[in-house]
């Protein structure tokens, strides 16, 4: 610090000048506004599936344990496990399996909170489909507001899918709900997003603090009845906010002379409880995305019991309902193209909720006053 100090001074020759006497206390410390990630696509991955451990479980728990639902085809009542429709939806396109291609709906749902698949029609069939990033499509809207288009753009190049092109649309779009938005979807990704901000801001600060082992923050001390000019006042206080100032410069040390002192006055880490904190915006974040802390290894109120009741909430509240939303979406999107037949979840085989279906199983068995084949449509087979 001793060469912007000396900067300060003039090497000791201080020109003649307007002085001001100051206050013996220079704070540095001061409160400023909140900086909140940018709300982009983009910038919202960035910061939270590449650089968030806690967004990123999250993300990849909802997608994997999605993706291992099987769909089932059912025709006029008939549930089938064979079917044209699921033999495209297992191996859509010649670059993914089906497992690949879902994995990225429910991915993209997740962190845009809408995913969009393509069709590829030959000779009047679907034969392909493929899913797109969200961030490239735009919505096309005709004179009264309403959804004629969708515009895909990548590498400059633009593609248009028409919503009235036979025998289905060019394109699927699933949307969670936004209240404020009739095209686009909200995901859980920009409702976490603040507390996204905390745990990593909570990180950068703790690895400032390691490497610069030190950890000065609060207020300047110099001699009192000191005088020093505009410029040197303005030149102090610049030089301090820049040189040590901020989560980039935590623990930065400081060499001091020419009567100065260094006072703290801030909370330090430990008063302000930045493990208590992260953890905090962790389950902010599990909160978000409908995951238990527990699943996530996130200390704290542990609201179930045991891991296994957390497993069941997470199916239940989480996985199931997502499930169920895609299936619906693409059972209106291809269900016309293949003789208008529906996509329905086979939960039978979900581990979770192996003692769930047995217990419906023992119930509806169990009662007399039902017939077989009420049995039978009340438990799907």
């Amino acid at each position: 610090m001793s060469s912007w100090w000396g900067r300060l001074r003039g090497g000791g020759v201080v020109a003649p000048r307007e002085t001001k006497t100051v206050q013996s206390l220079v704070s540095i410390t001061s409160l400023g506004e909140a900086d909140w990630s940018r709300r982009s696509f983009v910038s919202l991955v960035t910061e939270g599936f590449a650089k968030n451990p806690v967004m990123y479980r999250c993300i990849r728990l909802i997608a994997e344990s999605a993706n291992r639902v099987p769909l089932l085809v059912n025709d006029g009542g008939k549930l089938l496990s064979e079917h044209p429709l699921l033999t495209l939806l297992s191996r859509p396109n010649p670059r993914q399996s089906g497992g690949e291609m879902f994995e990225a709906v429910f991915s993209y749902l997740e962190t845009a909170g809408n995913a969009y698949l393509s069709a590829g029609i030959v000779d009047g069939e679907v034969r392909e489909l493929y899913a797109l990033r969200p961030d490239r499509m735009r919505v096309v809207v005709d004179g009264a507001g309403w959804p004629v288009a969708y515009a895909y753009t990548v590498h400059g190049k633009l593609r248009e899918f028409r919503l009235d092109a036979e025998p289905i649309a060019g394109v699927l779009h699933m949307a969670l709900f936004d209240p404020l938005d009739d095209a686009y979807g909200m995901a859980p990704l920009q409702a976490a997003q603040q507390s996204l901000d905390i745990h990593n801001a909570s990180a950068k600060w703790n690895k400032a603090l390691l490497d610069n082992s030190a950890q000065p923050s609060g207020a300047l001390v110099y001699a009192p009845g000191s005088n020093l000019s505009d410029d040197q006042f303005k030149r102090l206080k610049e030089e301090l906010v820049e040189g040590f100032a901020g989560a980039r410069n935590a623990g930065r040390p400081m060499v001091l002379e020419g009567g100065l002192d260094w006072k703290t006055i801030a909370m330090t880490p430990r008063d302000m409880d930045f493990i208590e904190a992260r953890n905090a915006a962790a389950r902010d974040i599990a909160l978000a995305f409908g995951v238990p802390p527990m699943l996530l290894g996130i200390p704290g109120d542990l609201t179930y019991s045991n891991q296994v009741e957390a497993n069941k909430a997470l199916w239940r509240h989480t996985i199931i309902p997502l499930v169920r939303r895609v299936a619906d979406d693409l059972s209106f999107w291809l269900g016309p193209a293949f003789g208008g037949v529906t996509l329905v979840p086979d939960l039978d085989g979900i581990e979770a909720l192996a003692e769930d279906r047995a217990a419906l199983w023992a119930r509806i068995g169990g009662a007399g006053f039902l017939s077989d084949a009420e049995k039978r449509a009340m438990l799907g087979v």
